[in-house]
């Protein structure tokens, strides 16, 4: 388990560690400025904060030592004369990610961004390349589109163990895409979803996974937290089945986190719906299965039960071995050590929180 957490917030990185006298406020940077994600890469440790200046833009910083010192990474581009519809030029609005490339391939990063681009870096950041075998999809110019923002973001990024030319693509709105060639060429993978919003709810393209996970024990098994319910496959995204709990709570959110060694289990925190993006009947609860999404069950100790507003974004909720940490939309930062069986409150009062990523 990990005792260093780094959280991307409304205001600003922040630092938390565990000591003898318990978790604490280390440090923060950027003061202030939004941090729209967060993570140090666990080849060589380099920390990565992607950053959302408003009016200004987004921005992206890198740090070699810690978070002593960044420098900031020259963005890229779309490329001149790309479009994200006709008439409408891409330009970079949102960085959703950073993720880091496989281990056998050390500096290679990529970044996931609205308008839906991927983007890959060779030499550690310092130049990077839309993925055009994505961005040049024949659905996306008329079949992606925006949900809770304006255009399409690509949030979700999943590298195969064994073939990192091998991935898939978690993107709302427009869902599961895979490339088995480095990217050069993607396909769908979105059988067995459903689009409730869309005139064809089986549409191919169309679909919006708010977070895309595989199990770390076994690749084949992926689990989405869906805009319509929660949707697990045993067969590589080739097919999904609905696993939402009929009249429970285990139905919308956004962030989902797998069992590092059980690929029957992961854990969602809930709302109540697209409309009402809040804690299901005013009571916080994070619900887990054990049994790939046949059951579940609520899990509430320690937190807040009453008049609870918070629900948590897409990359708000991580897990090291038992620990298990979220943070939510009203500034609260949650932590369980035995798996979500019970949970302790490690800070309150804090700026919305956008991304927890254990160190």
């Amino acid at each position: 388990m990990s005792d260093h957490l780094l959280l991307g917030t409304r205001k600003g990185l922040l630092f938390y560690e565990r000591t003898d006298a318990g978790w604490r406020l280390a440090r923060e940077e950027f003061r202030g400025i939004p941090i729209s994600y967060a993570i140090r890469d666990p080849r060589d440790g380099v920390l990565w904060a992607a950053q959302d200046n408003g009016h200004w833009g987004p921005k992206l910083q890198r740090s070699r030592d810690n978070g002593e010192t960044w420098e900031e990474i020259i963005l890229p581009k779309y490329p001149e004369g790309a479009e994200i519809t006709e008439g409408n030029p891409a330009n970079l609005s949102y960085i959703w990610a950073v993720f880091p490339g496989s281990p056998s391939r050390p500096e290679r990063v990529y970044l996931g961004t609205e308008p839906g681009g991927l983007f890959q870096s060779d030499d550690g950041g310092q130049s990077f390349e839309l993925v055009e075998g994505l961005w040049n999809h024949p659905s996306r110019m008329k079949h992606w589109f925006g949900g809770g923002r304006d255009h399409p973001g690509l949030h979700s990024l999943v590298i195969d163990p064994a073939d990192d030319d091998h991935m898939f693509v978690g993107i709302s709105v427009a869902g599961v895409f895979e490339t088995r060639d480095g990217g050069v060429s993607w396909q769908p993978r979105n059988q067995g979803l459903k689009a409730n919003y869309l005139p064809d709810p089986d549409a191919e393209v169309g679909h919006d996974p708010h977070c895309l996970v595989a199990s770390p024990a076994d690749p084949e098994v992926m689990i989405q937290q869906n805009h319509c319910g929660i949707f697990w496959s045993n067969d590589g995204a080739r097919s999904w089945s609905e696993v939402s709990e009929a009249g429970g709570p285990a139905f919308f959110g956004f962030a989902i986190a797998a069992d590092e060694l059980d690929p029957a289990t992961a854990w969602v925190v809930p709302a109540v719906s697209d409309e009402l993006r809040l804690a299901v009947d005013g009571s916080l609860c994070v619900c887990r299965t054990q049994d790939r999404g046949r059951t579940w069950q609520a899990l509430r100790k320690g937190l807040p039960q009453k008049d609870c507003y918070d629900y948590a974004y897409r990359h708000a909720l991580d897990i090291r071995g038992d620990r298990l940490a979220f943070g939510t939309t009203s500034g609260n930062l949650y932590l369980s050590d035995d798996r979500g069986d019970s949970w302790a409150t490690l800070a309150g009062n804090l700026p919305m929180i956008y991304s927890v990523r254990f160190l």
